[in-house]
């Protein structure tokens, strides 16, 4: 097999692609580079701009891939061989990876953006770093959407449905917020950003950025951004309890915007440990280190 990884990252509004082979436990990026999804122009005008990404990945590197890795909004059903819960909605229902495969003419490997960031920062990011003998990592997304993936000795584990790790759709909290996937009470409709947000005005009135907030429930003096750090907190450590009771994972890596917010790792251990099935929280909670390239990082990883 080739020393190079092809990996691309199809986002609703970017697509993003790489050559890169692993060095020293580091990735050494050989091409880089994005173009515009353009999904206005529907499913064929994707699976296009992918063909037409590959055919500059080619001519940047003179290299041709043997097969590639791709990261997507949704994911891939491996019993339907349909994509489905994708936000890039003309995907859905549709068979994205054979068509795809048919397109590229070589074998792909396929999984949702949160499992290529765990993918990325289990094996070349956080965990090697600050964890090197861990072996089962939770890859935590929190930041417009919530979302998660699980990795096992260094691999992506999909599931059964292809919805392996999709911490974004457990249930946290009763509530009458009906979430696209049908139901209510997703952690993801509690606490993404735009929830924590929507819920800050609900309690005073105002509309205020997560930025803003932090800030003012920092300062002591706002209840109700208090109240909006509390609920972030009691919810997270509710939700990561469900994972560290079934998986109970070596190391846990969040990243997203709210990923950046410092309470998590100083206090979410003890929120954890307020529903877990121990008397002790040792699970480490680790910040990622690739920042916008874990997505692309790990989709050109599935393809090893």
């Amino acid at each position: 097999m080739s020393e190079w990884y092809w990996g691309i990252d199809l986002g609703g509004t970017k697509i993003e692609g790489v050559i890169l082979r692993i060095r020293e436990q580091k990735p050494d990026i050989l091409v880089r580079k994005r173009i515009p999804t353009e999904s206005q122009f529907g499913y064929d005008h994707i699976i296009n701009r992918i063909g037409y990404l590959v055919e500059e990945l080619k001519a940047a590197s003179g290299l041709v891939p043997e097969r590639i890795g791709i990261g997507t909004p949704g994911s891939y059903d491996p019993v339907s061989l349909i994509h489905k819960n994708s936000n890039t909605t003309c995907l859905n229902g549709r068979p994205f990876k054979k068509d795809l495969q048919t397109k590229l003419g070589i074998p792909l490997a396929m999984a949702n953006d949160a499992n290529c960031f765990a993918m990325a920062e289990a094996n070349l990011g956080a965990v090697p770093l600050h964890q090197p003998q861990a072996r089962v990592v939770f890859g935590i997304i929190m930041g417009t959407g919530v979302g998660g993936g699980v990795v096992v000795d260094g691999k992506v584990i999909h599931g059964r449905h292809g919805i392996g790790g999709e911490w974004g759709h457990i249930f946290t909290e009763q509530n009458d917020i009906m979430c696209y996937c049908g139901h209510t009470g997703c952690n993801e409709n509690v606490m993404s950003g735009p929830a924590l947000e929507k819920y800050y005005c609900q309690l005073s009135g105002r509309n205020l950025p997560m930025k803003d907030i932090v800030i003012a429930w920092r300062g002591g003096s706002d209840v109700h951004a208090l109240a909006i750090r509390d609920r972030m907190l009691f919810n997270f450590g509710l939700a990561c309890s469900y994972i560290v009771n079934v998986l109970d994972p070596d190391a846990m890596v969040i990243g997203g915007g709210l990923g950046q917010i410092d309470e998590l790792y100083n206090l979410g251990q003890g929120e954890i440990l307020k529903h877990m099935f121990n008397d002790r929280c040792e699970t480490p909670l680790l910040r990622p280190v690739l920042g916008d390239s874990a997505g692309v990082i790990g989709a050109a990883l599935l393809g090893d």
